[in-house]
């Protein structure tokens, strides 16, 4: 017999464990991130905040109902544990402990919001749900430039959008710059193109989807998403060579493309002034390189530990300030993830960063090459947008990017993970996993 006072607490549970509430969640969680522009300059960063922390607050407890699925052990990769340990412990060097802190606790809440959703949700699911999100916020970027630079023919300076899409771009949409609306369009083109692969949309849809994405993408005039958008193209070319070579010569197809790989990065170091000149990217690379040889300054001083885990810089804490001070500049990021990291974490930190997201690349790329189902191509394609990314912008070590960077390494480790062939070895084969 079930107490009356028993049925409100096994309704929430239910709501709780139900599929509509993850595919919920994991809409608004996505949204959010992909918004978060949209919603500080429309609601304030107090709003944005306070959206977050509600859904890690629902987060958790959807985690708490369906605690019975989970294993502990295989609950988040041991490389993102240890990245998340040692920026924690940089409060104890930091010249800013409350700067550390609450840049830590930003890490900590948009890693789990990825967690939760990597575990309440499947590939497929996931690609679904954003390629929703996004089909809905480059629509309206789209619709906002049009009322901007068509019908009203004026800036909207609240949103940074200028007005120049009837002039041919660049344009910014409703995410703040023109390179983050490149990017978000060339994770849309993967995101679409992975849904109509896998007929998990109309056709009509897929191709207003992918239209929509490509045009944007032009528009931005972002040489940032040219860059990510050629090396992505490489990857899945790469990929579908991978996966049509027989199974016995794989692990040789493998090797000599990690060997083409490196011959190519070298030769784009080893070019970079030539690149730099055929992309009309001079004066950007020249501030970035003052930036940069600035930030190896100040790592001298301190080359293991760093100077404290931020985040952004908007807060400008030393050392940071006196950087932009030096630089006559106001720099939010180091212009690039791995000399962010540097500054912040040390080479320690550098290191550990590192190995989380070869370790995340490793596992997709393989998994990716094994299995039959093109589903599994979105994560190693998906890590190959950040980690390029990450050259130009510290873009995967906050918010969104981190979300998505964290989400990424999640999905790799459900589907290769040393743990998971510990559990085999002790408990004999698992079933197959959804994702």
């Amino acid at each position: 017999m079930i107490r009356g006072g028993d049925r409100p607490l096994r309704a929430l549970t239910r709501l709780l464990r139900s599929a509509d509430l993850a595919r919920a969640f994991t809409i608004a969680a996505l949204g959010t991130g992909f918004a978060s522009f949209l919603i500080e300059r429309t609601a304030g960063s107090v709003t944005h905040a306070t959206i977050v922390t509600g859904l890690v607050v629902v987060g958790l407890a959807i985690l708490i109902a369906r605690r019975d699925e989970f294993a502990l052990l295989r609950f988040a990769p041991t490389s993102l544990v240890a990245f998340l340990a040692w920026t924690l412990a940089s409060v104890v060097w930091s010249f800013d402990e409350s700067s550390t802190f609450t840049g830590w606790i930003g890490l900590l809440a948009w890693g789990f919001l990825a967690l939760v959703v990597a575990h309440v949700r499947d590939t497929l699911q996931t690609v679904r749900a954003l390629g929703d999100v996004l089909r809905w916020l480059l629509a309206l970027s789209l619709g906002v430039e049009i009322l901007s630079g068509v019908l009203l023919d004026m800036p909207f300076p609240f949103l940074g959008v200028a007005g120049d899409i009837a002039y041919g771009g660049p344009v910014q949409g409703v995410f703040g710059t023109r390179n983050m609306l490149g990017l978000v369009a060339i994770i849309a083109l993967v995101t679409f193109a992975i849904e109509w692969l896998t007929q998990s949309i109309s056709v009509q849809l897929s191709v207003f989807s992918l239209t929509l994405a490509g045009l944007l993408a032009v528009l931005s005039a972002s040489p940032t998403a040219l860059v990510v958008g050629v090396a992505v193209l490489a990857a899945m070319l790469a990929l579908i060579v991978v996966r049509r070579v027989r199974p016995s010569r794989r692990r040789a197809a493998q090797w000599a493309l990690a060997t083409v790989v490196v011959v190519v990065l070298a030769a784009c170091y080893a070019l970079r002034h030539r690149i730099i000149r055929l992309l009309d990217a001079a004066s950007d690379f020249s501030t970035r390189a003052d930036l940069w040889n600035e930030i190896l300054e100040w790592v001298r001083h301190r080359p293991v530990q760093g100077w404290g885990w931020h985040g952004t810089w908007w807060d400008e804490p030393y050392p940071l300030s006196v950087i932009n001070f030096r630089l006559d500049d106001r720099h939010g990021s180091a212009l690039n993830a791995y000399f962010d990291v540097l500054i912040q974490a040390g080479w320690a930190g550098l290191l550990l960063f590192g190995t989380l997201c070869a370790v995340a690349m490793v596992r997709s790329w393989l998994v990716a090459g094994e299995r039959r189902s093109v589903v599994y191509a979105w994560t190693p394609l998906m890590l190959v947008i950040l980690l390029v990314d990450s050259v130009f912008e510290s873009f995967t070590l906050s918010g969104l990017g981190w979300m998505m960077l964290v989400l990424c390494t999640v999905r790799a480790g459900q589907s290769r993970s040393w743990r998971e062939r510990i559990r085999d070895v002790a408990e004999g084969p698992a079933p197959s996993p959804l994702s």
